[in-house]
């Protein structure tokens, strides 16, 4: 008797999770657009703040050729993920806060390339970083900083104006 107790309690329970997971409604199009935006701005932070730490050691911070490697190799990682995000959904119809200019659509590869660009210039800083030596490695944070804006400069709205 306890055990057709339980395969009810069971059977009953079962129904009205299936019933509401049912019952859950699909995102519509703008949470979509909201998830897809705050995806990509969620890369583009682990992006700030991975080159926290070397920027610090350009500004004065005490210099660490491991964290510097380490930051540059999370860069280089994140930014083969730029392109994938923006190609998950194309969010130009949508009002979602978003730095990002419509052309990012309209010019892929270039975008993509500009990515890898990002990509192979982290993975040379991190190179220099891991010989250790300051002056060389913070001599190439131009080169990695330049990706960043060459980027920005086409892709990225102004925030000056």
């Amino acid at each position: 008797m306890a055990g057709r107790i339980l395969i009810g309690v069971v059977s009953a329970f079962c129904v009205l999770f299936a019933t509401a997971v049912a019952a859950e409604e699909a995102p519509s199009a703008d949470q979509q657009a909201a998830t897809a935006t705050a995806n990509r701005q969620a890369v583009f932070k682990l992006l700030g703040v991975s080159m926290g730490p070397i920027i610090g050691m350009a500004r004065g911070a005490p210099f660490d050729a491991a964290v510097a490697e380490r930051s540059a190799r999370r860069i280089a990682v994140l930014a083969t993920m730029i392109p994938e995000r923006f190609t998950a959904m194309d969010t130009r119809k949508f009002t979602v806060p978003t730095e990002a200019l419509p052309v990012i659509w309209e010019q892929p590869d270039d975008f993509a390339q500009k990515a890898k660009a990002l990509e192979d210039a982290a993975n040379t800083f991190a190179g220099l970083a891991a010989g250790g030596d300051k002056a060389t490695t913070l001599g190439g944070l131009r080169a990695l900083g330049g990706t960043c804006g060459n980027c920005h400069d086409s892709y990225r709205v102004d925030p000056k104006g």
